[in-house]
Order: structure tokens, then sequence, then C-alpha cells
């Protein structure tokens, strides 16, 4: 086996200095190094150096393919880094990495955190709203930012969502001679952060954050009333029994409210939906819970909308279910996906007892109650029955 032509190195900002004997023998050798303009300065290969394109590409580094070529990365190139982005498009044999202490590494061993129970995450290109789902009290989580600027951002907006109470640690240049830890309230932050070369690690304190338990409540969707409502749509995500990884077909989404807690599991969904009003609320629903990168939209009426989606785990239908469009949906399924159907008709009702009696599954119909005023006294207000049909393929 011939040696590999690519050398993925982490660089710290302690430069060649920290580098292993592997990693600067390949920088020695190497005809051309890729890397962000620090990590050229930090390695010194003068003109050997080529920055990375922005967007980055991974295609200039294949277009060295079979020279001796160096991607320089920070840290541990495979924690949101383009080691994994490269291996992906190459051969095992094709290259090797020589990795350097995470950021992550570097700012739990300063802070003294377990860091396997800490929630490590990039914000640098993504909302602060990917922290929503990991905030809850006294919960540890180090953020890699975009630039200095941002961590006055995140301090507001945090503060504005109840954690003002929490503590942020700002952590510049880690690993080098200029590295710079400075400890901060959330809520009194008003720093100038000289460096953009900055971490931050949050120690949350304040308000509850988001149940983990399914049915979240109603108010927290943006909706027009076209809401699986909390009790029936935790009876529903039972039955859909969402995985981490797996993917959800959510068929007329309306708030996109089983999208939603099912991404929160883990997964990814696509939510269909005809009307653009309840589109435009299904992408508001999945920000406002930092999942719009796993919750998709298409605009769309089942079966036609469906066409070129890649296979699901599992489907749910929240109401609409004919003949014809359960035998186009139900023949694309692949065996073992996971078929939940509501319905609140009559007609649909009965087409659900023809299809348990074919398909088997379970046919279950729920009646709930709320208490509410009647006059002086109180009474229970009953809601439509549903019946729920739950199947796999």
């Amino acid at each position: 086996m011939s040696d590999p032509w690519l050398t993925i190195i982490g660089i710290g900002e302690d430069g060649l200095a920290g580098l292993s004997e592997a990693s600067r023998k390949a920088l020695d050798e190497a005809e051309t190094a890729f890397g962000g303009e620090r990590h050229l300065a930090l390695a010194g290969v003068g003109s050997r150096g080529r920055p990375w394109p922005a967007p980055f590409d991974a295609a200039v580094v294949l277009s060295c393919r079979g020279r001796p070529t160096v991607v320089l990365a920070s840290g541990d190139p495979f924690w949101h880094g383009a080691g994994a982005v490269l291996a992906e498009r190459l051969g095992s044999d094709e290259w090797i990495a020589h990795p350097a202490p995470s950021t992550f590494s570097l700012a739990a061993a300063r802070l003294g955190w377990r860091l396997e129970t800490t929630t490590c995450i990039g914000l640098h290109a993504a909302p602060f709203e990917r922290l929503i789902p990991h905030l809850v009290r006294d919960a540890r989580i180090i953020c890699l930012m975009r630039d200095a600027r941002a961590v006055g951002d995140l301090a507001k907006w945090l503060t504005e969502r109840g954690w003002g109470a929490s503590m942020l640690w700002t952590l510049e240049a880690l690993g080098g001679p200029r590295e710079y830890i400075d400890q901060h309230r959330v809520d009194l932050f008003a720093e100038e952060v000289a460096a953009n070369l900055v971490a931050v690690a949050v120690w949350a304190r304040g308000t509850q954050g988001i149940p983990r338990s399914s049915g979240l409540l109603d108010d927290l969707f943006v909706h027009d009333g076209q809401i699986t409502k909390r009790p029936v749509r935790a009876l529903a995500l039972s039955a859909l029994a969402p995985r981490p990884g797996e993917r959800l077909w959510d068929v007329g989404a309306g708030s996109g409210s089983i999208s939603v807690e099912w991404a929160l599991c883990g997964g990814t969904a696509t939510a269909i939906e005809p009307r653009e009003d309840r589109v435009a609320n299904i992408r508001k629903n999945a920000a406002a819970f930092g999942l719009a990168h796993r919750v998709a939209v298409v605009t769309g009426r089942a079966p036609e909308a469906l066409a070129g989606l890649e296979a699901p785990d599992a489907v749910f239908i929240g109401g609409g279910l004919d003949s014809a469009m359960f035998d186009a949906i139900w023949s694309r399924l692949a065996p073992g996906t996971r078929l939940v159907v509501h319905s609140v008709t009559l007609e649909t009702e009965a087409l659900l007892g023809d299809l348990q009696q074919r398909h088997g599954g379970e046919l279950m119909r729920v009646e709930i109650a709320h208490a509410g005023p009647l006059g002086r006294y109180r009474s229970w207000e009953a809601t439509r029955p549903v019946v729920q049909w739950s199947a796999v393929r």
C-alpha cells in the first residue's frame, strides 16, 4: 500500500511548537498546504500555502490528488472541522490525520468540566436558536463563536429568554501565548472581546427550558387552530416511536408541531402542507426551536408532493386520508416503516376500520374532555373523538 497523499493536520494556537514529529514531516514534504490564513501563518508554509475558498469546497483539495498535500484545521479536524468532509470523498488509503486537542477539550480542561456531560456546539455558522434544546438548568455548554461581536449578541439573546443569571466564560486563543479567559454574568455582560479567536462556555441558570416529554404546550407553537392538540400529539408521538437519526413524513402538517417534536428526539422530518400561510407557521416553529436544519417543508398535497423524497422510517397523517392517498403512500413504504393516522370524521373512521382488518395494527378511539365553567359551576367540555390507527408496513 502506498503512503497517503493527503495529511489532515490539527494545529493549535501554539503553531509549529505543538505539532507532532509526523505532522512536521508531512508539512515539510507537502507540495501544497490548504488552510485558513491564520493556520497557514501559524505553520509558516510560505508560498506553498493556499487559503480556503469561501465557501469551503473540498474539490480544491481533491484537485491535488496523488501529490503530497496537507490540510490545516483548528484543533481536531473531525470536530466541526473539514476532516470528515474530505474523508467522505476519499478512500481510506488516501489520507491520514494528526489531530490536536480541540477547542472543546481545551475549554473543558481550563474550566474543570467533565467533557462527556458537556454540550459542545458550533455557533459560528448557526443561529443561537440551535441552543434551545440544550438549555436546561445547570447545563454546561461550550460554543464555538463566529466572531467577537457574536458574544455580546449571545449574552443579549440568553437574557431575553430568561437565562440572564447564567455564568459565561469568554475563552480567547486557547492553547497559545495570547490565551485569555474571563468570567461574566450573562445579563451584566458589557465587555469588548479583544480577539475573534473566541469560544464561549455557559453554565445555564435561570428559567427551566423546554420539557423532554412528548406533548409540549400548544402555546409554544405558532398556529391558526390547525394543530394536533397536546394530549393527542403525545399519543401520536408514542405510536410513531421516534429514534435519533430517523426520518418522518408529516403529511398535512398544519403547524408542524408533530415534526418539531419528532426532531427534538434527534430525527429529521419533512412536513408536507398545501397552504402557504401554514407553511410559514411551520418554518417559524422549526426556527423557534432551533430545528430549521432538521425540519424540511414541502408545499403541496400528498401523494403528489411526496415524489422525490427520501424514504421515511415513519409517516404521520393528521387527517384527510382517503383510499387513493393510502394506496399511494403505503405502496412507497419499505418493510418496517411505521404509519400513524388520525381521524375525526365518520368516513375516515370507517376507512381506518377497514384498513386495520386488512393490514393489522392497533385501532384506538380517544375521547378527551376538559373542565370548564357552566354557570356558577363547572362541567366537562368534550373535544371531538379521535380515532388512531397505527401499523407497521
